[in-house]
C-alpha cells in the first residue's frame, strides 16, 4: 500500500486523501477545507461576506478565499456577487487583484483569489504615517493603470478606496474588492449607491444619477489626498454633515504637498463630473512625468483546454503551466473531460494560478519585498524603491 502511495502523483495523492485521509476528511466536514484548498484564518471582513487565507493543496500557492453564506444573501446581494466574479473574469492585470475560481456549495459560495500578502494602503499609512512623494508616486501610478484597464474594458468599479489597494510582497500594488463593480458603457447612467460615503462623489448624493467613470476619478482623488497626507479632505461626525461636506466641495490640501500634486488633486476633486481631469490627463500630469506605467498581461485562455490541441502554437508561459501541469498529474486525458471553461472547476483553477504564476515571474513581478514593517506585523521586511523603466511592475517602496 505505501508503495502505490508513493506512485501516486500530486493529484492523486489529493484526490485520495480527500476520500480516504481521516484529517483531511474531517476538515472538508468542518469547512476547514473546500475543494482543493485549506482555509486558514481570517484576514478581512465585508458587510455580506468574510475572508480566509488558503492554501491550494497542488502547487502550494497562498490565496484569499472570499466566503458568503448563500442563506443570507438577498436579490441585491447575490446580483451584486453574479456582477463582481463577471467583473473578475474579464480582468488580467499586473496590478488588479486576479479571480482563481469560484466553488459553490448548497450553502456557501466561494471566490479563491489571488493574495495580496503586504497588507492593505490604508493599514500603511495609519501605521506609518503619510506616504513620501516618490512612494505616493509609486501607489497610485499602478493604482491609476489598474483603473484606466477596467475602464477600457467598460467596468467600473464604485469602491476604490485605500482598504481595496494591496501590497504584495514585491510591493506591486494590487486593487481589489470587485464587490460593486459592474461593467458600465462611457455615458450610462447608474443609479445605485455605492461604496463608502467618505469616498463618495457629490453626484451620488444627488437624484440624477452618476457615471461610473467620473465617480472612480474622484474616489482616485480621494485616494491620492490620503496618501500623501494621511487624512481625508472632507469631513463629518455624521453621514449627513459629510455629505454636506462632500456637496460644498469644501477641502484644504496642506501645503507641505508638492504644487503639482495639489494641481492633480484639484483637477480629480472637481464638483462637475465632466469636467474632473481624465484618466488620460492624470497620466501626463506633471507631478507623474517620467513614470512608467505597468501594461496588461498577455490575453491568454482562462480555462487549459487549448493546451491539448497538438495545432496550437503556445508562448512561454502557457508551455511552462503545460509542463508544470503534467508534473502535478494533470494529463491531456484530464483536461479532455475538462468539461467547464469557466472558473467552476477545480482543474482550471490550478491552471489559472500557475499561468498568473509564470507571468508574475516573467514580468519580474515575484521578487521584492513587503512595504510593512517587520516590527509591527511580523512577517515582512522594508526596502526602497526602484522602478525598474523594463520591468515596471518590479517595484519596491522606499519606507
Amino acid at each position: 500500500m505505501y508503495l502505490e502511495r508513493m506512485k501516486q502523483s500530486p493529484l492523486e495523492k489529493v484526490v485520495y486523501d480527500m476520500a480516504h485521509n481521516e484529517r483531511v476528511v474531517n476538515d472538508l466536514t468542518l469547512g476547514r477545507r473546500i475543494s482543493f484548498y485549506e482555509l486558514r484564518g481570517e484576514i478581512g471582513q465585508g458587510n455580506f461576506s468574510h475572508v480566509r487565507l488558503g492554501v491550494h493543496t497542488l502547487t502550494k500557492e497562498r490565496v484569499a478565499v472570499k466566503v458568503m453564506d448563500k442563506m443570507r444573501l438577498d436579490k441585491k446581494c447575490q446580483s451584486l456577487f453574479t456582477s463582481e466574479i463577471s467583473c473578475m473574469e474579464k480582468l488580467c492585470h499586473p496590478n488588479v487583484v486576479r479571480l482563481y475560481e469560484v466553488i459553490e456549495t448548497s450553502t456557501k459560495l466561494y471566490l479563491v483569489m489571488e493574495y495580496g500578502n503586504g497588507g492593505d494602503l490604508y493599514s500603511r499609512v495609519n501605521a506609518r504615517g503619510k506616504l513620501t512623494d516618490m512612494e505616493a508616486k509609486t501607489v497610485f501610478t499602478q493604482v491609476v493603470a489598474a483603473v484606466k484597464y477596467m475602464h477600457d474594458k467598460n467596468i467600473v468599479h464604485r469602491d476604490l478606496k485605500a482598504d481595496n489597494v494591496f501590497y504584495t510582497t514585491c510591493n506591486c500594488i494590487k486593487v481589489g474588492d470587485f464587490g460593486f463593480s459592474t461593467e458600465s458603457s462611457p455615458a450610462e447612467v447608474l443609479n445605485s449607491f455605492c461604496g463608502s460615503p467618505s469616498y463618495s462623489a457629490p453626484e451620488l448624493f444627488q437624484k440624477n444619477g452618476y457615471i461610473g467613470r467620473y465617480s472612480d476619478i474622484w474616489a482616485l482623488g480621494i485616494l491620492l489626498f490620503f496618501s500623501v497626507t494621511a487624512t481625508m479632505p472632507f469631513h463629518g461626525d455624521s453621514k449627513g454633515r459629510l455629505k454636506r461636506c462632500i456637496l460644498q466641495g469644501a477641502y484644504s490640501i496642506p501645503p507641505y504637498v508638492p504644487d503639482q500634486c495639489q494641481l492633480l488633486i484639484k483637477g480629480m476633486l472637481n464638483l462637475v463630473p465632466a469636467d474632473r481631469a481624465s484618466l488620460s490627463q492624470i497620466i501626463s500630469s506633471s507631478w507623474l512625468k517620467g513614470i512608467d506605467y505597468p501594461l496588461p498581461y498577455a490575453s491568454l485562455p482562462q480555462s487549459p483546454a487549448h493546451l491539448i490541441q497538438t495545432s496550437q502554437t503556445l508562448c512561454l508561459e502557457e508551455q511552462e503551466v503545460k509542463l508544470s501541469l503534467s508534473n502535478l498529474g494533470i494529463s491531456a486525458v484530464h483536461l479532455q473531460n475538462n468539461t467547464s471553461l469557466d472558473c467552476r472547476s477545480p482543474l482550471t483553477g490550478t491552471y489559472r494560478i500557475l499561468l498568473h504564476r509564470a507571468q508574475r515571474r516573467r514580468s519580474g513581478e515575484a521578487v521584492g519585498f513587503s512595504a510593512l514593517d517587520p516590527d509591527e506585523y511580523g512577517t515582512h521586511s522594508s526596502c526602497s524603491v526602484a522602478l525598474d523603466k523594463h520591468n515596471p511592475t518590479a517595484v519596491c517602496v522606499i519606507l
